[in-house]
């Protein structure tokens, strides 16, 4: 199937009817500038990938549906390849406000989604969700541009829409709040440690 995603559009070859319906939304009819199709072997590295994770975090592994991984496959390969066309996949949950999105990073638990969450109830209709897991960041002469993508994390939260980065805000818990500014060498280190490069060698897998 053509799908669109942060203005390239692409081909993907699915095998599962379920991973069809997820990019229901994304379809184009535009040339596609490329096309992804998962072996088994990618299939097979993103379980490996699976249980790597689960041991560092102290869990139990899982055996997962080839579904599922090829899901995730599909999710490597596309961030890896749209590097070539000036994209960066971020983890964080990023909002549009009055035109602007804002794109909030950190670990996951610090309380991203909650964050952007009492954004929407503050500020109303003035915000809507880009997404609250996976956006992409398209890097033009004259600025970036935040995507929505189908990978919305557990709540489920995107939307096929697009919005002029404003800031990224990295999340810290403190008993006061506050914002301030960071020094370049830290902006840096804050953009590139959310940002998934080369996904389809070394990749966090998709929960």
């Amino acid at each position: 199937m053509l799908i669109e995603i942060a203005g390239v559009p692409l081909e993907v070859n699915c095998r599962y009817a379920e991973n069809e319906r997820f990019f229901r939304e994304y379809e184009t009819h535009q040339p596609p500038f490329f096309s992804i199709a998962p072996t088994e072997e990618d299939l097979k590295r993103m379980q490996v990938n699976h249980f790597t994770l689960a041991q560092a975090e102290g869990r139990p592994k899982q055996i997962h549906s080839d579904a599922f991984l090829e899901n995730n496959a599909i999710h490597a390969l596309l961030a890896e390849k749209l590097v070539d066309y000036d994209v960066l996949l971020m983890h964080g949950s990023a909002l549009c406000m009055d035109g602007a999105a804002y794109l909030f990073t950190a670990p996951s638990g610090t309380g991203k989604s909650t964050h952007t969450r009492l954004w929407r109830e503050v500020f109303g209709d003035r915000v809507w969700m880009i997404n609250d897991d996976k956006p992409m960041l398209h890097i033009i002469d004259n600025g970036v541009t935040v995507y929505g993508t189908p990978w919305n994390g557990k709540h489920h939260i995107s939307r096929n829409a697009s919005a002029p980065l404003k800031a990224i805000v990295l999340l810290n818990r403190s008993k006061e709040n506050r914002i301030e500014p960071l020094s370049k060498a830290d902006a840096f280190t804050v953009v590139i440690s959310p940002t998934t490069i080369n996904t389809g060698k070394s990749s966090t897998p998709l929960t």
